[in-house]
């Protein structure tokens, strides 16, 4: 173990239009070396706007929080795949979250994989402190805006067409927006969430699933990354900067050319907020392996696989994400 900490590369995506090829070559170097880095300069990203939300909307009395919950917790609701879920105790991710994302209200539910999906986002009622649906909404479509750049800046520092990624997030992506409160301890933390250093796990190490993730931390630290001698390193805080890494799927993809990174998060002795951007691509999209061989026409045989029933099947059964376990199968 080591208390050092980690400053993390950087892309300053105001730069886009002027310095995209290195911009290109910072990207890639990051994601191939380190697996994670920031990024600066979101043109209309609020940030103080982000984390007001958080703050109000895990303030609310639960009554009003129940209301949201996923169906799995209040068999009254409807709702099974977004909405809010509670802090569970004896789970080693101590959190609780609220979870929205795209809406598609016109879709074959006759013909639709597991429409549920799909379903209508839930939300707080407002009480005139912020325009809470109407923030986070502006927001989703600006992390998306903005993770549709760094994937044209990735495609064009491998060497392939600028849009080669984009056409897997055209017809319905899957795409989370998570907002997260790690409350404090009431008691004495379980055995299970106890590190040998004296440090709480608030979320274990894991990797990501999905593409990837844009997380905005506001300057709280506890996210902690593994170096590739096997050693954790406590990220530096960053404010007014996301952090990015990629997930399992955008890497094996890419035959693992580029890192999807284990990481944790650890108690800071204080209520923590962060508020992480899952990109995920359609539930039909091809995610399978040797994807750049459609591209570059050389390297091992492109495998096909559906985007869908591979992730559903990673949350349930490989990974076991408490708040997708009783979703059905896909």
């Amino acid at each position: 173990m080591t208390s050092e900490s980690l400053e993390l590369p950087n892309i300053d995506v105001s730069n886009i239009r002027t310095d995209r090829v290195a911009l290109s070559k910072s990207l890639v170097d990051a994601l191939e070396n380190v697996g994670f880095l920031t990024v600066d300069n979101v043109k209309g990203l609020d940030f103080d706007i982000l984390l007001k939300a958080c703050k109000w909307f895990f303030s609310r009395p639960y009554e009003k929080k129940k209301l949201l919950l996923r169906k799995q917790w209040a068999p009254e609701n409807s709702n099974m795949f977004r909405g809010y879920f509670p802090v569970i105790e004896g789970e080693p991710s101590r959190k609780e979250g609220f979870e929205f994302g795209p809406v598609y209200p016109e879709f074959d539910r006759k013909t639709t994989p597991a429409p549920w999906i799909y379903e209508e986002n839930v939300w707080p009622e407002e009480d005139g402190t912020l325009e809470f649906k109407a923030e986070l909404t502006k927001a989703f479509d600006i992390m998306h805006n903005t993770a549709m750049e760094i994937l044209r800046l990735t495609a064009l520092g491998i060497g392939i067409d600028e849009n080669a990624f984009i056409g897997l997030f055209d017809d319905k992506p899957l795409t989370t927006f998570r907002m997260i409160h790690y409350p404090t301890w009431e008691k004495t933390p379980p055995e299970v969430c106890l590190l040998d250093n004296g440090k709480v796990i608030t979320t274990p190490e894991h990797t990501d699933t999905g593409f990837m993730t844009l997380l905005a931390t506001f300057g709280y630290s506890g996210l902690e990354v593994m170096t590739t001698d096997g050693h954790w390193v406590a990220v530096a805080p960053r404010t007014n900067s996301l952090v990015m890494n990629i997930g399992d799927v955008f890497s094996r993809m890419l035959g693992g050319r580029f890192r999807a990174t284990r990481h944790r998060v650890v108690d800071i002795g204080e209520d923590r907020f962060s508020f992480p951007f899952f990109l995920e691509p359609s539930f039909n999209a091809d995610i399978g392996l040797n994807f750049l061989t459609k591209y570059t026409g050389s390297g091992p045989e492109h495998v096909p696989e559906l985007y869908g029933p591979w992730v559903f099947h990673q949350y349930k059964y490989v990974k076991k994400h408490f708040e997708y376990r009783v979703l059905p199968d896909v």
